[in-house]
């Protein structure tokens, strides 16, 4: 039952942004003392750095041995923009997209490459397309967990074993929180900022064998800047998958994301990670089942995010509203909660359907969703009797 009696405790921590995301907990800027400022990324030590940071990805992420590393500029766009210029038109396209970010990639495809045999499956927010009409003698674009929808696919078995394209994956918001089926995989990308609360600007491109072998065997019909070129003279520049950087990394966000590495190991790696999120998903997943104003937009339980949790309105007075006052209710939770200091920035996305978004990545508290939740539905209850005043 909703009250306008202000909940006892406020979540100690507030940020749950879906991205830049929380610090890792206890984290102050002593952990980034270690980091070589004011020295160049090419001496001895910052390759060092960069270097340890390819190495414990593979180590956390459990990535196959055989599988490429690299660090890129411009944060998880920039990787897939990388893999999109740089390994597309050897074969048809399939670009699968069910919300904002794949999306986006569909329109590089389609109206930047204008790739003509480029085929588009969509679904509406909330929703996945029909993953049994993917063609996988063409190579493949996704995104394994929709960061604006909250919609993921639930594993890599829709894709086979024996596809003959490749398979380029966007996992942002789904790396060190979900299992990633790299046996299924050719290229993925992600950013520092998701689920280790990273900084921003860097990005990770990691390629299969598979995916080599494109990169040495096929030359795109379009010029590639600098900045996307993976070869040189037809061979792989294995500097990049080293620690070698295209252009020049902010060592301090370097050390910022060893620093997080280091607390997943803390944690048990991968299998720590993933079981904080899927703990943090299921405090609010009890919360939405004994709550009626509030609904999940991912329909299926089975393709529900466990990292970027995105939740509508459901009650039926509010659904009533045209859409503009709909939006205009979900903003006034949004702000209401952070006007009291216990919430920023849950809005949902620009171009989703109204309602919250919620990070519940492996950074952010259980508790601090547990003490959370109360002061969602202290907010309802507030943007309910503004209803009221304004009828």
């Amino acid at each position: 039952m909703t009250t306008n009696a202000l909940p006892a405790a406020k979540p100690a921590n507030p940020n749950f942004s879906s991205g830049p995301c929380a610090k890792r907990p206890g984290w102050t800027l002593e952990a980034l003392s270690g980091a070589p400022l004011g020295r160049s990324h090419r001496a001895k030590v910052g390759k060092a750095k960069l270097k340890r940071a390819i190495d414990l990805t593979r180590e956390v992420l459990e990535i196959p041995a055989d599988y490429r590393i690299g660090i890129v500029p411009a944060s998880d766009t920039g990787a897939v923009e990388m893999a999109l210029w740089s390994l597309l038109g050897a074969r048809p396209v399939d670009m699968l997209a069910w919300e904002s970010f794949g999306e986006g990639w569909v329109t590089d495809v389609v109206k930047q490459l204008r790739l003509k045999d480029a085929r588009v499956l969509k679904a509406g927010y909330g929703e996945l397309p029909d993953l049994a009409q993917v063609n996988f003698d063409h190579d493949v674009v996704f995104t394994w967990n929709g960061t604006t929808s909250g919609v993921r696919v639930a594993n890599g078995d829709f894709i086979p074993a024996d596809r003959q394209g490749l398979t380029i994956c966007d996992a942002t918001s789904a790396a060190f929180a979900q299992e990633l089926d790299w046996a299924k995989l050719d290229v993925v990308t992600f950013s520092w900022q998701k689920v280790l609360g990273g900084e921003a600007a860097h990005g990770m491109l990691i390629l299969s064998p598979r995916a080599v072998e494109r990169l040495q065997s096929y030359v795109p019909a379009w010029p590639l800047p600098k900045i996307f070129r993976l070869t040189s003279g037809g061979k792989l520049i294995e500097g990049i998958f080293q620690g070698e950087t295209i252009n020049t990394p902010s060592m301090l966000c370097v050390e910022d994301y060893i620093d997080a590495l280091e607390w997943a190991q803390s944690l048990g790696g991968l299998k720590g990670l993933v079981g904080r999120s899927n703990a943090n998903f299921k405090v609010l997943a009890d919360w939405v089942e004994a709550t009626g104003w509030v609904d999940f937009l991912a329909r299926d339980p089975a393709n529900r995010s466990n990292t970027s949790v995105c939740l509508v309105v459901a009650d039926p007075e509010v659904k009533a509203l045209p859409a503009e006052a709909q939006e205009a209710f979900a903003k006034a939770l949004a702000a209401a909660l952070e006007k009291a200091g216990v919430a920023y920035d849950i809005g949902a996305y620009r171009d989703a359907p109204a309602g919250l978004r919620i990070w519940a990545g492996a950074t952010v508290e259980a508790a601090d969703l547990q003490a959370l939740t109360p002061w969602l539905d202290w907010a309802y209850a507030e943007a309910k009797a503004g209803l009221k005043r304004a009828a």
